[in-house]
């Protein structure tokens, strides 16, 4: 007996505490029921390896359609739900930590948070980026999407994997910049998401102005303290764009979302529509992920295409 306490003593206890949001999340030990939400959360998890290590997704069905080799990856594991996650999603999964972020899975006030999952002991750690909702905030950066994989490393134990990862989306956004150096004008980018009656886009508090930011240009909307958010059409008039991004996703095709704008009388005069300039990214690359470094080299390729014509 006495032998088996001296053990219990000397050996060592793992657990890790991260900050997510305003909180101090502590973790006991690795997860092995992880569930995620959203395709950029769980791509996160699955580039960490850690799909042995989950128990299922939500959010994704609904609203997203994956690539064949994430749809692969992800045959085998069940989607909780398709669109918002239900508290009893989580119980029946017997979840033991939830990936997910404020509007992304969450809601103040809702169902499913930190607060309503601590009682039934699932911690939750929260996208950086979103944030925004529950904490002041002056922009979204990289270095948001470059903690959130390293703290994931941190909780799963797989910190090496999760460094290289950082790594090398630092090494190919440094590459960019590099040949960005003194490149001239900074083109002015509007980011269409949805809506006709008024547009929703991003604002200074969402990824995408780090996208933009990164790939030498200006988010038109960066004025705006708010994260993914609904302007006027007179706000995008009068901000002109030379460059229109448009996400990828939803129930209307890219090309619907471009015809769109092209034919919308009160656009008309502006530089983006006179020169036909967009750019299409997926869902997923302007959402804090791994895709971000590709996001990156697509928008500055397309924003300088005399530094890339190469």
């Amino acid at each position: 007996m006495f032998a088996l306490f001296a053990l219990l003593l000397t050996s060592p206890v793992w657990a890790v505490t991260v900050t997510s949001c305003d909180r101090q999340l502590t973790i006991d030990q690795p997860p092995q029921r992880a569930v995620s939400h959203d395709v950029n959360m769980t791509a996160m998890l699955l580039a960490l390896g850690l799909k042995d290590r989950m128990v299922g997704y939500s959010g994704i069905s609904a609203w997203k359609t994956l690539d064949p080799a994430m749809q692969a990856q992800l045959a085998d594991l069940p989607e909780l739900a398709a669109r918002y996650p239900s508290l009893e999603n989580l119980l029946n999964a017997e979840a033991d930590l939830f990936f997910a972020g404020w509007n992304y899975g969450m809601h103040v006030g809702g169902e499913v948070t930190p607060a309503s999952l601590a009682r039934f002991g699932i911690p939750v750690y929260e996208l950086s980026e979103s944030c925004a909702h529950v904490v002041p905030r002056e922009v979204a950066s990289l270095e948001d999407v470059y903690r959130d994989l390293l703290n994931l490393g941190r909780i799963f134990a797989v910190e090496p994997r999760a460094e290289a990862l950082v790594q090398g989306m630092r090494q190919r956004v440094a590459a960019v910049q590099q040949r960005l150096a003194d490149n001239g004008p900074v083109p002015r980018v509007f980011v269409y998401d949805s809506g006709e009656d008024s547009p929703f886009t991003a604002g200074r508090l969402a990824i995408p102005q780090a996208l933009i930011s990164a790939a030498g240009g200006r988010n038109v909307m960066d004025g705006l303290p708010a994260s993914w958010a609904r302007v006027g059409w007179e706000a995008v008039i009068s901000s002109d764009p030379e460059v229109i991004l448009i996400v990828d996703y939803g129930e209307r095709s890219a090309t619907q979302k471009r015809d769109f704008l092209l034919q919308h009388p009160a656009l008309q005069g502006l530089t983006a529509i006179r020169e036909q300039r967009f750019v299409v990214l997926p869902y997923l690359a302007v959402t804090p992920s791994l895709d971000n470094a590709a996001a990156i080299e697509t928008l500055a390729g397309a924003l300088h295409p005399q530094a890339f014509a190469q």
